[in-house]
């Protein structure tokens, strides 16, 4: 069982989401860190793209505050390596950065620095399931996990072959649209774990959740974790603006954290019948 699976084996997971870079490159390690501490059990982290087609405003305006800070692949592998975290890390981008990572073309040397710095796995919203083969390749080749999004419509055919390239677990989208905090979880999200109930990999549900109440819902509705990326943002996005205190920007997500955590475990406790949870 890879990282990122087990990471899903006694329990739903909280799988929180930062921009490396935003604002700066030692407050991000702050509040990555202050993630963990949060209970985290995963940690996607977001390597800043010029064209994140898949990002709502909020995702947006950390990626320009990271890129205007000097994030790059190299700096964001260095970041990597400088966390103090006990936790698997998911690399979050676009495939243009992936492929042209190195002198060779392909996604080979990207994975291969990937693996060298601790990460455990990808997610690539803009790869193809089609052109996902030689990313499939070099993850297999270096031991890490691809995960693929999942939305709404996905037809049968398609999630078939998203099914067939993934690993570590399934990123399912809650709702169409880009991502960003919603007052309320979309109605096919239950619609969307039950038609996934066959797949043989955890199922995180992302997209718009943005507290534990809403955590618990996703849970119950048979999500094995819940992935929350915009109201993290939104904090470290205040504390920019607010020129808050690093410290006091890492407690508030902390705390968030804990509340999205705390969510996520009612609303497993609340699930009936309560599927079994092994390690093997």
């Amino acid at each position: 069982m890879s990282d990122l699976s087990t990471a899903f084996a006694d329990g739903p997971a909280f799988v929180p989401y930062l921009a490396v870079g935003d604002p700066d490159y030692e407050s991000s390690l702050a509040y990555v860190e202050a993630l963990e501490r949060g209970g985290a059990d995963v940690v996607e982290l977001g390597l800043p793209f010029s064209e994140p087609i898949a990002e709502g405003p909020t995702i947006q305006e950390a990626v320009v505050r990271s890129l205007e800070a000097g994030t790059t692949p190299d700096l964001f592998f260095e970041f990597v390596g400088d966390l103090e975290v006990d936790v698997p890390l998911v690399c979050m981008t676009y495939y243009n950065l992936v492929y042209q990572y190195g002198e060779e073309r392909g996604p080979r040397p990207f994975v291969e620095k990937a693996a060298e710095v601790g990460l455990s796995g990808f997610v690539v919203p803009d790869l193809p399931a089609e052109e996902a083969g030689p990313l499939r390749a070099a993850c297999d080749e270096f031991g890490l996990d691809l995960v693929s999004i999942v939305a709404p419509t996905t037809d049968e055919e398609r999630l078939g072959k998203l099914v067939s390239v993934s690993s570590g677990y399934l990123y399912v989208q809650a709702r169409l649209g880009v991502t960003g905090a919603q007052s309320s979880v979309s109605d096919r999200t239950a619609a969307s774990l039950d038609r996934l109930s066959d797949v043989d990999l955890p199922k995180a549900v992302g997209f718009g959740i943005s507290s534990g109440e809403q955590a618990a819902t996703v849970v119950e509705a048979g999500a094995d974790g819940v992935i929350v990326g915009s109201a993290l943002v939104d904090v470290v996005g205040e504390g920019y603006r607010n020129d808050d205190p690093v410290a006091d920007v890492a407690d508030r997500l902390e705390s968030l954290a804990r509340e999205l955590n705390a969510g996520a475990e009612r609303g497993y406790s609340q699930r009936a019948p309560r599927p079994e949870r092994t390690s093997e």
